[in-house]
């Protein structure tokens, strides 16, 4: 069994209240979740209104198809969110 963990901080400039952070927040992580059932959570700068973190959990039988699905994810997350990805920490 492998598990594979990524840490994303994205950044959103037009942000001017945590009710802003939230629905980018909220969008985001439904549509991954829904896209790839994935353990996703914000883990970090929950009072930072520009600054969303972000935090996923692969589990596999495979290393290489735990690596590819993290892969996906990130770049699926990238491309979706509405705002920019700024930092990715990758953990085992």
């Amino acid at each position: 069994m492998t598990t594979l963990s990524a840490r994303l901080t994205f950044y959103i400039p037009y942000s001017v209240s945590l009710k802003d952070k939230r629905q980018v927040c909220r969008s985001l992580v439904e549509k991954t979740r829904n896209r790839f059932n994935v353990s996703i959570a914000e883990v970090d700068t929950q009072d930072a209104h520009k600054t969303l973190t972000l935090g996923i959990a692969v589990v596999s039988g495979d290393t290489a198809h735990a690596q590819r699905s993290l892969n996906q994810i990130i770049r699926f997350m990238e491309e979706h969110a509405e705002a920019e990805l700024i930092d990715i920490e990758e953990g085992a």
